[in-house]
């Protein structure tokens, strides 16, 4: 047991050293960015696109000076395969207020006192110990209360625009598609990613789509860098919060 318990904290030793040194290979060292061939996007459009059938129209067609299909001057140049690209516009104003009050009051009395039974009260208050007497037998007295009060307030506002690639089309013929996007200023990585499915019919003749016509859309927008890391608690910390029951 002993020998698995060190086996166990060397284990953890080693994958805590390991985590440390990729931090101190970025020291003096700008974020690296995430390799585009390592994406999703990159693997939707290095695929093979499935070949057209031949017409006895080609001919035709490559006589005319106006040719028919996606390629064309007044062709539909919207994205609909895997591979596609196309603009996903993101504007949120959103803004929610939400006030609750609630009170509550309650008060109670009882008394029972028996003054007089046929002279019976008087007999027994003389034989009751000083300052006991039944003329108030009972007495009881109760109240509660309680109030409550909560708020919310949110506001969010955010514009951005950034190219998604269509990396899988299912067999509803909906788009999947996904998006990033990396900036670097000096030492600090701004990251913004964006995943969801679209309808070919809901993309504008810009080929454009909005966040609101995204289903499941997940947007993230965030950074990663010097100024990043000194605004997140330290590893230790973050683990005796979790750790701690108080």
């Amino acid at each position: 047991m002993l020998l698995k318990n060190k086996t166990i904290m060397t284990a953890l030793f080693i994958a805590f050293c390991a985590s440390g040194c990729a931090k101190l290979d970025e020291v003096g060292k700008a974020p690296s960015f995430t390799p585009p061939q390592q994406s999703n996007e990159h693997f939707a459009m290095m695929r093979t696109p499935i070949p057209q059938s031949a017409t006895k129209a080609v001919a035709t067609e490559e006589a005319s000076l106006w040719r028919a299909g996606r390629e064309s001057l007044l062709g539909n140049q919207r994205a609909s395969r895997a591979g596609d690209i196309l603009t996903v516009v993101i504007e949120i104003d959103d803004r929610a207020e939400i006030s609750n009050s609630s009170s509550r009051s309650r008060q109670g009395k009882e008394q029972l006192g028996i003054p007089s039974l046929l002279g019976i009260p008087q007999r027994l208050n003389d034989i009751l110990p000083d300052g006991a007497s039944l003329d108030d037998a009972v007495s009881a007295n109760s109240s509660s209360s309680s109030s409550g009060d909560g708020s919310v307030q949110r506001k969010e506002k955010l514009t951005l625009r950034v190219a998604a690639t269509v990396v899988d089309v299912l067999q509803n013929g909906v788009l999947s598609i996904q998006g990033s996007q990396e900036v670097r200023v000096n030492f600090e990585l701004r990251e913004l990613l964006v995943s969801g499915y679209v309808r070919p019919a809901d993309i504008s003749r810009q080929n454009q789509i909005t966040y609101d016509k995204m289903a499941a859309a997940r947007i993230s927008y965030g950074g990663r860098g010097r100024i990043t890391e000194v605004q997140q608690p330290r590893y230790g910390q973050q683990v005796a919060d979790i750790i701690l029951p108080f």
